[in-house]
């Protein structure tokens, strides 16, 4: 297993998104900074939504003018109509992820939008983008892929169903979302295998969550049906606000001490990345943050993959 995962750390959006306290913006930026100090290529590092809805990305253009600095980072930001997506290119992010849902409830909660109504409004942002002077990367995050604290079961078809629209309207790049953690391996594989077979290489990741205590098992089954890319949160941080019952990403600190004790590279320095919940613990020094890796210590039988 020498083949290269890549992990895209989504903390400071969706980890940040649900805080119960907002990040002061230079530890915000210092955060970000020792983020990719300890490897990690792709940082999700805010979303441009409406700071009255989640006042903690109300600094979002500044944390986006900061991170595209860093030298090597691919900057991502979630943008979920076009004026985020007008928005993200001004700030000059490399690449935005637009949010759609597969179920109902969801959608209606999260964006006041059908899902088929928030596809249109995704063929639109794809149409401007290809309009201007720059290359920005468009990709969509499918959410509630593997159920929906609204709407329970979501049924496969749906799921192809939706995917295959997105692809159809030109986006580059597809995560399946499992936004409220209700996902078991058999469904991730399941569902992965499924939409692959639909939209081909299109489908790129998985971002996972784990409510249920299944997040690791979920990415270990994405890994056997293929998936190399990854989304994670330092310290298990996020949840969708407009989701009841999310709770968080699977923890960036133990998936990349899973993947490469099993000989996979994620090119990240997990001492490092351990060091980086010091900024974390400073700007929101009430939060919870877990991880069995940061909690008991890197073992001495530790393997770093070549």
């Amino acid at each position: 297993m020498s083949e290269h995962v890549t992990i895209c750390e989504v903390g400071p959006r969706d980890g940040l998104q649900i805080a119960k306290g907002i990040m002061p913006t230079e530890v915000k930026k210092r955060w970000i900074t020792a983020l990719a100090a300890a490897g990690l290529a792709e940082i999700e590092v805010g979303s441009f939504v409406s700071p009255k809805l989640i006042p903690q990305m109300a600094d979002t253009g500044e944390i986006v003018r900061h991170a595209i600095t860093l030298p090597g980072l691919t900057v991502v930001a979630l943008a979920p109509n076009l004026r985020g997506a007008m928005a993200a290119y001004e700030a000059g992010a490399h690449r935005i992820s637009i949010p759609v849902s597969v179920s109902m409830g969801h959608s209606r909660a999260n964006l006041n939008r059908t899902p088929d109504e928030q596809i249109d409004e995704v063929a639109r942002m794809v149409e401007w983008v290809a309009a201007q002077d720059r290359a920005m990367q468009i990709e969509a995050s499918c959410s509630t892929a593997f159920g929906c604290s609204f709407d329970g079961h979501v049924e496969v078809s749906e799921v192809v169903r939706v995917t295959a629209r997105l692809a159809a309207v030109g986006i580059q790049g597809l995560a399946l979302a499992d936004t409220v953690g209700y996902g078991h391996p058999a469904l991730i594989k399941e569902v992965v295998h499924a939409v692959r077979g639909e939209i081909g290489p299109v489908l790129e990741g998985l971002h996972l969550h784990d409510t249920m205590g299944l997040g690791l098992a979920n990415a270990l089954a994405g890994i056997e049906a293929g998936i190399r890319n990854f989304d994670s949160a330092l310290a298990g941080l996020g949840g969708c606000p407009f989701a009841p019952g999310a709770s968080g990403n699977i923890v960036t600190e133990d998936l990349v001490f899973m993947l490469e004790s099993m000989g996979f590279s994620t090119g990240t320095d997990l001492d490092k990345l351990i060091a980086a919940r010091a900024p974390l613990r400073e700007g929101l020094p009430n939060e919870t943050m877990r991880g069995g890796v940061p909690q008991a210590g890197i073992p001495k039988t530790f393997l770093r993959a070549a």
